[in-house]
């Protein structure tokens, strides 16, 4: 039986985490708290658990970033990372949500639903309900739909107002995906267990951005 290595970063909430993962056996783990979009470190990090692998990135055969949703800045240093190594030892690039990675954590809630709750620091969560990723206000949480399980970094929040309505909720101690569990859910993907997903930030909200109402100036003559 061949032996799948899969590198997995993550750096998409207040917390870093890299991982080398074999047939899921974790070969090196590095995690490092911090704040939301403080993503300098992961290039060392990746760096120093390759060595602590004993695999040189050469022997990687996949890359597994998280996509999202949480810190713009977090997402897309984690998935610049990851596309720069996967593109130059020629693997494949496999993204992964955090709904999808703190789920890999709980194969088993007793028949309740499992609730991803992500803050978007405007009053409002990232709701990931079975994949399906909505920003709702706090003041309007959904519908519950039988007993409900809760992870992710506004977890607390968010089990508290349903606990208060009388909704059968569980609050796990799951707050930040973990590496790990990226790379179990990349060795799915990777095996066609789960649907591709390409390795992009997941946007839920449009840009704050706008284009100028000329449009953007012309690219200057050479």
């Amino acid at each position: 039986m061949t032996t799948i290595r899969i590198l997995a970063i993550d750096a998409a909430l207040a917390q870093r985490s890299v991982a080398v993962v074999a047939d899921g056996v974790v070969l090196a783990e590095r995690i490092e708290p911090g704040q939301r979009g403080e993503a300098a470190r992961l290039a060392p990090m990746v760096r120093d658990v390759l060595a602590a692998s004993g695999f040189g990135a050469g022997e990687l055969d996949a890359v597994a970033a998280t996509v999202g949703p949480g810190s713009f800045t977090g997402i897309r240093a984690a998935l610049a990372v990851a596309h720069g190594l996967a593109s130059a030892i020629g693997c494949p690039l496999i993204g992964v949500t955090v709904g999808e990675a703190l789920a890999a954590r709980f194969p088993h809630l007793g028949g309740r639903t499992l609730w991803v709750a992500i803050d978007s620091r405007r009053g409002r969560v990232f709701l990931d309900i079975g994949g399906q990723v909505t920003a709702v206000a706090l003041d309007r949480l959904p519908p519950a739909n039988g007993r409900m399980a809760l992870a992710g970094d506004a977890a607390g929040e968010v089990a508290s107002r349903l606990a208060a309505r009388g909704d059968d909720v569980m609050l796990t101690d799951a707050r930040q995906p973990l590496a790990r569990h990226v790379a179990v859910v990349a060795a799915l993907r990777l095996a066609g267990t789960l649907p591709p997903r390409e390795a992009q930030p997941l946007y839920i909200d449009p840009p704050e951005a706008s284009l100028p109402v000329g449009g953007l100036r012309p690219s200057p003559v050479a």
